[in-house]
């Protein structure tokens, strides 16, 4: 496949991307939509982003001077979520990795625990939120937790599809040679299976990522989510806006690094 030159694929975007900003700054100081209904304005937002990643002054005549938002640079808070959800993307992938294995190794093992890896697929992260706090607590625990219960099923499934696809024949050659139970997982499983792992983490991350406000709804500060539920109820709407722009763009990012990764790991994906 061809690719078109690098300015070629990047115009589109910047250009669509100008056209809404162009668009939004118009629709805002032309008055047609009432504020109260109407997100800020770019310039707002920016201004809001600013002042999350300064110490400023709080203003109305109050001279003290405070330190980004809650006491934390935009830019922490951040890093925190990122943190939390490096702690649950981990967990996952330790416990997640060797059960999918373990499902489509061992059919009877699949059969029992199956059920239980799609019934927890199905329910939605906030639907537990309330148990996890209840078990460990307002700190970073459940919060954890949270994001682990939301990334663990798509890498298990993911990992169980993998070893599915495997051909019988390789399996057959490495057994005819001699090779072990564990050797033919380490040899063919395991390399086989891991264009699925990467696929699966990718999805993973997105579900995480999607969940960090939820996983912040109970004590998040410092964190990105929290920063941002928080804003909106306390009606710092370009804050909040500016802690959504900076939530997704993080998403754009990761979610290139994994790619970056899969064609690291597994450069013969899609030449077979």
């Amino acid at each position: 496949m061809i690719r078109p030159p690098a300015p070629s694929r990047w115009l589109p975007p910047v250009v669509t991307l100008v056209v809404v900003l162009a668009a939004w700054s118009a629709v805002s100081a032309s008055g047609i939509v009432q504020p109260a209904y109407l997100a800020p304005s770019p310039l707002e937002v920016w201004d809001a982003f600013l002042r999350a990643n300064t110490n400023h002054a709080v203003g109305g005549g109050v001279d003290r001077v405070v330190r980004g938002e809650e006491g934390y640079y935009l830019w922490e808070h951040l890093v925190v979520s990122l943190q939390r959800i490096g702690g649950g993307l981990a967990l996952a992938i330790i416990v997640a990795v060797p059960l999918g294995l373990a499902m489509g190794t061992v059919g009877w093992f699949e059969r029992v625990v199956g059920p239980y890896v799609d019934f927890l697929r199905s329910l939605p992260p906030l639907a537990y939120l309330g148990f996890l706090v209840a078990w460990f607590g307002i700190g970073d625990t459940s919060k954890v937790a949270l994001l682990f219960l939301a990334a663990f099923p798509p890498i298990a499934l993911a990992t169980l599809n993998g070893v599915r696809g495997i051909r019988e024949d390789q399996l057959n050659a490495v057994r005819s040679l001699g090779a072990s139970r564990r050797q033919t997982i380490t040899t063919v499983v395991l390399p086989a299976t891991l264009p699925d792992i990467l696929s699966g983490l990718r999805v993973a991350v997105g579900f995480a990522w999607t969940t960090v406000v939820a996983a912040e709804l109970v004590n998040g500060l410092p964190g990105i989510g929290g920063l941002a539920y928080l804003s909106g109820t306390q009606n710092k709407l370009a804050l909040s806006v500016a802690c959504i722009i900076v939530i997704g763009l993080t998403a754009i990012v990761l979610d290139l690094i994994i790619r970056t990764l899969e064609k690291k790991l597994v450069p013969w994906r899609g030449k077979a």
